[in-house]
């Protein structure tokens, strides 16, 4: 049995066993807690620097599309480096990034190989024809706009300048950009509208373009065709719509189809159909747009300080026919193709046109029409004009005219229905092979104020096709409104030139002068012995009745008929020759 030493002893010596497996514990504890401290510190570190070489991977790809953006944008603006004058549209965007440094632009030397600027409504276009028109201007080059809905009036002042514009202006290539105004004509067709009143005489206007606007059909042109040929041979100008309501009244009686033998006939109810679509022509205000004094084309074609004139056409007293305003501005253009002589390539145009809603020029046109419009595009880039057509969808022009039209201006597409659809197709089969954009995802993906271009360079091959950030106007983008430009039309010097109707002396005076005579002739013979008859006395014969009927005025008119030299040269669209 143990003593209490004994015991002491064992007990002192397991409490030190226990101690020193207590350490042993906490030691193995610690070891193991550090180990999976480091082992976690580790993963960690692992995990870190896996997630950093992504990152670096992500970066660098990120980088190597924004070099190969920027490569392919490089690429495109190669094909817009011209070294004559260029007219600046803006920077090219690849892949969403916007490359100030690649500019887009068109020769000045081959703007008169016309264009089309295209899009569907809110795009952009108008904005772009007003920044077509404003380096025009700065480049000495007068400009022509049919401004059909009013907005292009704030051409004639400055742009407001903000945050957004300027930063606008820099990524598209312009840093200097400031408020500019420039010089405009605000005219209107006829007295009805707010701006200059120009007019043009039925004579000059020629029976083909007289019959699109009327909307007559081929064999009602034909007719009308017959009758200014019957006019100009017997010297009777037909200046208003009384004047050739007058000449149909009389070649449609008895009297007047003898003097259209060997030149064709009219019938009755061609004749009354032409004369009903004058009376609703007159009706819309077409009476104050025939007429004198008539527009001078050489005043389309005016410097002001070294800046082009930009004249706006606006529609005025013609809201109701824009049909009638779109052929206008082809007689205009006709006029000019007459009236300016040939000059061959030059480093920048003598005139640029632009159509707005290009498409009521085509809507309904004869076959004649189409031709003459087609003819006149071709021949008058050697006088030195360029012709831009607005409109929505390419497929608005006829493929003879589209033809020839060296820029393409193509703001976004609407493909909402299955005619969208085909013209979407139609559209970009038009363009030039492009490795870098999906032309149909384009089209549709374009932002407002952003297109797809290609234009003819300087040797005239096709540029490669560029999508487009366009750069603002420097001019208000903003209608300055109708008092402001009533004020500004009534200011010209034009105005005293147009400003007020001149009615001399044709056709329908000229007929009334030889029927007054022929009743004063009449007047000092004794009237005729009147058989007994039951029949009731016929009604009072009408102005135009008395002038076909008197045999006087008959006379007159087979004699001058026959006088050699007297008709009127015509030209393109059966326009007087100037």
């Amino acid at each position: 049995m143990s003593s209490p030493q004994e015991k002491a002893a064992a007990a002192r010596k397991a409490a030190e066993e226990a101690q020193r497996v207590a350490a042993e514990a906490a030691a193995a504890a610690e070891a193991a807690e550090r180990e999976a401290a480091e082992q976690e510190a580790a993963e960690q570190a692992k995990a870190a620097k896996a997630d950093a070489a992504k990152g670096d991977s992500k970066t660098k790809a990120k980088n190597a599309a924004g070099d190969d953006n920027s490569s392919a944008a490089q690429t495109i603006a190669d094909g817009y480096a011209f070294e004559g004058l260029a007219l600046e549209l803006g920077t090219v965007v690849v892949g969403e990034q916007v490359n100030p440094d690649a500019r887009v632009r068109i020769p000045m030397k081959t703007i008169n190989r016309h264009g089309l600027i295209a899009g569907a409504t809110g795009t952009g276009k108008t904005k772009t024809v007003q920044g077509i028109a404003e380096q025009l201007s700065a480049a000495g080059v007068p400009v022509v706009v049919a401004d059909v809905k009013g907005d292009l009036s704030g051409l004639s002042e400055p742009g407001a300048s903000n945050d957004k514009i300027l930063a606008r202006a820099k990524e598209t290539g312009d840093p200097n950009w400031a408020p500019t105004a420039f010089p405009c004509e605000f005219v209107s067709l006829g007295t009805g509208g707010i701006g200059i009143p120009i007019r043009a005489t039925i004579t000059s206007f020629g029976p083909i373009l007289l019959s699109k606007a009327l909307g007559l059909n081929e064999t009602q042109e034909s007719t009308l065709g017959l009758v200014f040929h019957w006019a100009d041979g017997a010297g009777l100008p037909l200046l208003d719509l009384k004047d050739l309501r007058a000449v149909i009244q009389f070649l449609t009686s008895p009297e007047g189809k003898e003097d259209l033998k060997g030149i064709g006939g009219v019938s009755a109810a061609t004749a009354g159909v032409i004369l009903r679509a004058l009376v609703n022509l007159e009706a819309d205000g077409g009476d104050t747009f025939f007429g004198e004094p008539e527009l001078d084309p050489n005043d389309l074609s005016r410097v002001d300080g070294g800046r082009g004139v930009i004249t706006l056409f606006e529609l005025g007293a013609q809201a109701a026919r824009p049909q009638m305003f779109s052929t206008f501005l082809m007689w205009v253009l006709a006029d000019l193709f007459q009236t300016l002589p040939e000059v061959g390539d030059l480093d920048k145009p003598k005139l640029v046109f632009i159509f707005d809603e290009a498409h009521l020029l085509f809507n309904g046109a004869s076959k004649a029409f189409l031709q003459q419009v087609e003819q006149t595009v071709k021949l008058i880039r050697s006088k030195g004009v360029g012709v831009f057509f607005c409109t929505q969808l390419p497929t608005d022009i006829p493929n003879a005219v589209l033809s020839q039209l060296g820029a393409r201006i193509q703001h976004a597409l609407r493909a909402f229905t299955p005619e969208d659809q085909a013209a979407l197709s139609k559209t970009v089969r038009t363009y030039p092979k492009t490795a870098t954009y999906d032309l149909e995802k384009a089209l549709t993906s374009l932002g407002i104020g952003e297109a797809v271009v290609t234009v003819l360079s300087e040797k005239g091959a096709p540029t490669p096709v560029a999508w487009t950030r366009i750069q603002p106007p420097r001019s208000l983008m903003d209608t300055i409104g109708d008092d402001a430009i009533n004020a500004k039309s009534k200011s010209s010097a034009l105005y005293d030139k147009y400003g007020q109707s001149i009615d001399r002396d044709s056709a329908y005076e000229i007929m009334a002068e030889k029927l007054e005579a022929a009743a004063q002739a009449a007047e000092n013979e004794p009237p005729p012995a009147r058989p007994r008859s039951r029949k009731a006395a016929p009604e009072d014969e009408s102005m135009a009745e008395k002038i076909v009927n008197n045999a006087a005025f008959k006379n007159f008119l087979r004699s001058a008929a026959t006088v050699a030299g007297r008709e009127i040269g015509r030209s393109i669209f059966g326009t007087r020759k100037r």
